[in-house]
């Protein structure tokens, strides 16, 4: 999710020249880095200045009026170690904030519910599954984060070191369905949210999903200095809705009933891992984005505070949220109220958590989806960044574009799927997890075993250069392997894999851990090949 790198940077170090075309004053930067300019590098499917068409030259003239008014700023580009701001004033509480407020969001409270509704989990088997589940898939995140000062690179351009110039453009677009996805879970949450609170639920679920959308474009579009300073703050709000919800509904937790009593053994398993799966997809799908948050910070900017800043503030987050969600959802076999709510919406049982406040908890609930458009303008602003990833001619329309698309898509997907956040999430979750956990077995043998071990190192400045990066051979081919690995162990609703249907009555998904290490096991041997006979 590039998501709030920029918006989280000191507004000095974001201000953006009025030719950005220009080659940057390496002495100016050096002397004052309030002041950065920066020149857009060409690749190698770059064309000449002549080529360019008259709609091009439009785009750039409405690119160069976005950013002397402050809406557009960088984009694909490395930004130069010249360019870095200091972490010595509150650097990384600045980024442990910036973890905190996007994850602090009710839309975890709702998977929270999935465990006793969905999967016939009890209380406790719910949180410990959620919990752990999330806490190994921060890992991931935490770790790909690390790689943001020492590139200066957007994830998905680091990407393009570990999977070559054109195979890295496959986990572009997985990227962008992730963004997406995740926005459109967002706001339908938010739209069932506002609908709940409403008189007689008389605001549709439409229409609060168009009011989510169009509120998150304007701010993506129009808003950024003021989302700049929002997003310090906008954790505290949600914060104290969360302890009130516990606080309030806590009483109707049943901590000790079992949804699934009938259940054996096996089954109970399967399911376990089942939701640990979906759980550990919550977060490890930061991972494509997490790099990004990091990139102005300077090249010697310690790993493993990064990495603890990151994980840290991940799982106190997202702890407290799972196991609220496990509580409502183990309330519903015995609270009548909250199972009709329930049958409406997740959005409405949140709600009904809150019902004893009268006004004031419909005013908490409102709260609670101002926290969840301010997670969707993250995913939708970064969604332009990685359109403008996929090639010089992507990166030609101005971020801004790419964003009001990103909206209309998941606006439309999400008025569409609105009855259907349940099967999105139990589905949409564990599919993309699935692509990351393959992706960082890769990145973590390519690091480990090639770029340090046999000191190949990395050349951040051939970010750009199709013809300096890997060619990806081994990394596409290791990457369809574990693939092949993680449909045979999925466990969906859409299809059951033949080993996962071996677990109990309902299967176990082991997508994950099965695509991770067969992935693991043959990129080694492909990638010593590949280098034998390219040298790169």
């Amino acid at each position: 999710m590039c998501w709030l790198s920029d918006y989280f940077v000191d507004a000095s170090i974001r201000q953006t020249p009025s030719e950005p075309d220009m080659e940057p004053d390496r002495e100016k930067s050096k002397a004052t880095p309030d002041s950065v300019a920066f020149s857009i590098p060409q690749s190698s499917e770059s064309l000449d200045e002549t080529d360019i068409s008259t709609f091009s030259r439009y785009l750039k003239s409405f690119e160069r009026m976005l950013v002397r008014n402050n809406v557009e700023a960088r984009g694909v580009q490395r930004v130069l170690p010249s360019q870095r701001h200091s972490t010595e004033r509150l650097g990384f509480v600045q980024m442990f904030m910036m973890w905190y407020t996007i994850n602090l969001t009710s839309n975890i409270t709702t998977l929270g519910i999935l465990g006793p509704t969905v999967y016939g989990l009890p209380f406790l088997d719910s949180c410990l599954c959620s919990v752990c589940g999330m806490i190994v898939g921060s890992l991931a995140p935490a770790y790909i984060a690390t790689f943001g000062p020492r590139s200066g690179n957007r994830t998905m351009i680091f990407a393009r070191y570990t999977m070559g110039w054109w195979p890295s453009k496959i986990l572009v677009l997985l990227t962008l369905v992730i963004l997406i996805g995740y926005a459109l879970v967002n706001v339908v949450i938010a739209g069932q949210i506002l609908n709940a609170v409403s008189a007689n639920y008389g605001l549709s679920i439409i229409v609060g999903i168009v009011i989510t959308s169009v509120i998150v474009l304007a701010v993506t579009v129009f808003g950024y200095s003021v989302f700049h300073y929002y997003g310090r703050y906008a954790w505290l709000p949600q914060l104290l809705v969360t302890m009130i919800l516990a606080g309030v509904a806590g009483p109707d937790f049943n901590l000790y009933a079992d949804p699934s009593p009938t259940d054996s053994a096996l089954t109970r398993i399967g399911n376990r891992l089942s939701y640990f799966g979906v759980s550990l997809a919550t977060t490890i799908t930061y991972s494509g984005g997490a790099a990004d948050y990091f990139t102005y910070y300077p090249e010697n900017s310690s790993r493993i505070k990064i990495f603890i800043v990151t994980l840290t503030s991940l799982v106190l987050s997202a702890t407290p949220l799972f196991v609220i969600g496990s509580g409502l959802g183990s309330g519903v076999a015995s609270n009548q109220s909250w199972a009709a709510a329930l049958n409406r919406s997740q959005g409405a049982l949140i709600i009904a958590g809150l019902q004893p406040l009268g006004g004031f908890g419909k005013f908490c609930g409102v709260v609670l989806s101002l926290g969840l458009i301010s997670n969707t303008i993250s995913a939708t602003y970064s969604s332009g960044i990685d359109f403008q990833a996929l090639g010089p001619y992507f990166e030609r329309v101005p971020r801004v574009i790419w964003n009001i698309f990103a909206v209309i898509v998941y606006t439309v997907c999400a008025i569409a799927g609105r009855q259907q956040l349940a099967n999105i999430f139990t589905n949409f979750l564990a599919l993309m997890g699935y692509w990351v956990s393959i992706w960082l077995a890769i990145v973590l043998e390519e690091h480990l075993i090639f770029r340090k071990y046999r000191g190949l190192g990395w050349d951040w400045e051939c970010w750009n250069d199709a013809k300096r990066l890997p060619v990806g051979i081994a990394a596409l081919v290791a990457f369809l392997v574990g693939w092949a690995g993680a449909v045979l162990c999925m466990d969906q609703v859409y299809f059951v894999g033949p080993i996962s249907a071996l677990i109990g009555k309902d299967g176990g998904d082991l997508g994950n851990y099965i695509g991770f290490a067969w992935a693991a096991i043959v990129y080694p041997g492909l990638r010593v090949l590949e280098l034998r006979r390219y040298g790169r």
